[in-house]
């Protein structure tokens, strides 16, 4: 008899990828679908983003015709600094912008201060405006409460911040007033 070989399998050789035929793959079909979802989208959260604040609920307002005068001068209701006012033994705390503090760190924002709640009297004392919060508005961790004031379309904040005697109260910390 002859010679027995044993049984191997031969070793399978692949085709390297670059040697291969690329590989075509159907057209997708619908692709105008996605599009359309997308512009869609696109659509809603760009109507959002413009009228959102007029569709969800409004807050309370409520019109103000008291007098203010200057705290100290006996008056019921009076301003106390360029941000706070005083309505009897109800302390409000104007949002929307920081004043300097009357008893502030130097002269500077002593000065300032005083400018400011003058400012903020004169203000008041044009007329009627409105305010937020309603009849139980949101307190800072002094108890005082919070309300943004308007008169028509103009918003306290932005006239306080446009004459230069207050600074926008958002994220950036406190603002040093004696530079």
């Amino acid at each position: 008899m002859g010679k027995i070989l044993p049984f191997r399998r031969r070793p399978v050789r692949r085709v390297p990828r670059f040697h291969r035929k690329p590989v075509r793959r159907a057209p997708r079909k619908g692709g105008w679908q996605g599009a359309v979802t997308v512009v869609l989208t696109l659509a809603l959260v760009g109507a959002w983003v413009l009228v959102g604040d007029r569709i969800g609920p409004r807050p309370e307002v409520t019109e103000v015709a008291s007098s203010f005068g200057l705290c100290g001068e006996g008056w019921g209701a009076c301003v106390v600094d360029g941000d706070t006012v005083r309505i009897g033994e109800r302390r409000i705390r104007l949002t929307g912008f920081d004043a300097p503090e009357m008893d502030g760190s130097c002269e500077a924002e002593r000065v300032k201060a005083r400018e400011a709640r003058t400012a903020l009297h004169q203000w008041l004392s044009q007329g009627r405006f409105s305010w937020t919060g309603g009849q139980d508005p949101p307190r800072d961790r002094y108890g005082r409460e919070l309300r943004a004031a308007y008169r028509g379309d103009e918003r306290l904040a932005d006239h306080m911040i446009d004459a230069g005697l207050a600074e926008g109260d958002g994220w950036m910390g406190s603002v040093n007033w004696c530079r």
